[in-house]
């Protein structure tokens, strides 16, 4: 399995050092280590070429997360594609748990992986301390579109994806500023199963000042967008269809109170007139037996 792992980055030289370490302390070590600098202003260029010869560093303008996985994803010779977010950290033995659970789940006599995408249980650590994630942030596996309608239910850092699924359903959008990764997982989970690995491989940090969370408010309105833009395809199948129509009204009605107690006129219109037209929508579809849209066709190996 010839890995390449992604590691976008902004200001971030004094998280981004624990970040690498944990990659080149992986006891399955990746074929290629991608740190692309998004325009940062500290040290990270100097601590990547003078700390870390082995990575290779990828610079752009302050361009955004999405457009730096983007061009991780264009400039990777893996396979497979690993992200690990500057200030998460992988334990040791991430990689090769996730090479052995998808190698132990596929035919290997006709060189077929049998799921394109594998993530891992995580640990939250916010300001220092360790903290319980609520039920409704619960992993799960298998056929998880649902699960991935009212949140962002898989962490960038804890995913391993295939090469190939990028090419079938795009990368990340780069127009939206926040929620990029909800949108992404919408697309690859409305067509392929995904692998769950119910082991702690990860810890996840949060509470920095600069996550995109606390920089903007109604996170809702980006999902909006992302379930707009769903179900705008015409490969979504009528059942996973039926239930986006339903979170999108759900969605609408969140922002639409958020719009109203701030009097925010021209989103207050722009919602009503989006509710009527998605209830109009959602009426005229008929009941649909579970219709499953993922991929199967088998892929050659490397």
């Amino acid at each position: 399995m010839d890995i390449s792992v992604i590691i976008p980055t902004h200001n971030r030289a004094d998280l981004l050092e624990r970040a690498l370490d944990s990659v080149l302390k992986q006891t399955l070590q990746p074929g290629e280590i991608i740190v692309v600098d998004d325009g940062s202003t500290d040290h990270t260029a100097a601590l990547v070429k003078d700390g870390f010869p082995q990575v290779v560093l990828l610079q752009q303008d302050n361009l955004g997360v999405s457009r730096a996985r983007n061009q991780g994803i264009a400039s990777a010779h893996g396979e497979w594609l690993a992200f690990l977010d500057s200030d998460d950290e992988w334990l040791p033995n991430k990689l090769e748990r996730q090479h052995q659970a998808l190698m132990a789940d596929s035919s290997h006599l006709i060189c077929h992986w049998s799921h394109l995408i594998c993530h891992c249980d995580e640990v939250w650590i916010r300001k220092g301390r360790r903290v319980n994630p609520m039920n409704k942030h619960a992993k799960h596996g298998g056929e998880i579109f649902h699960y991935c309608l009212p949140r962002c239910v898989i962490s960038p850092s804890a995913v391993l994806i295939h090469g190939s699924v990028f090419n079938r359903v795009g990368g990340f959008d780069e127009s939206l500023p926040a929620c990029e990764d909800y949108d992404l997982w919408l697309r690859i989970c409305a067509r392929y199963p995904v692998l769950f690995i119910p082991q702690t491989l990860l810890l996840k940090y949060g509470g920095h000042s600069d996550q995109l969370s606390r920089r903007y408010w109604g996170m809702d309105r980006f999902r909006i967008q992302a379930l707009e833009k769903l179900l705008s395809s015409d490969e979504l199948a009528p059942s996973y269809r039926s239930a986006a129509l339903s979170m999108l009204l759900e969605k609408l009605e969140i922002v639409l109170n958020g719009a109203k107690k701030r009097d925010n006129v021209v989103l207050i219109r722009d919602c009503s007139e989006k509710l009527k037209d998605y209830r109009q929508m959602l009426k005229r579809l008929e009941p649909q037996e579970p219709s499953i849209a993922h991929d199967v066709t088998p892929r050659s190996c490397k």
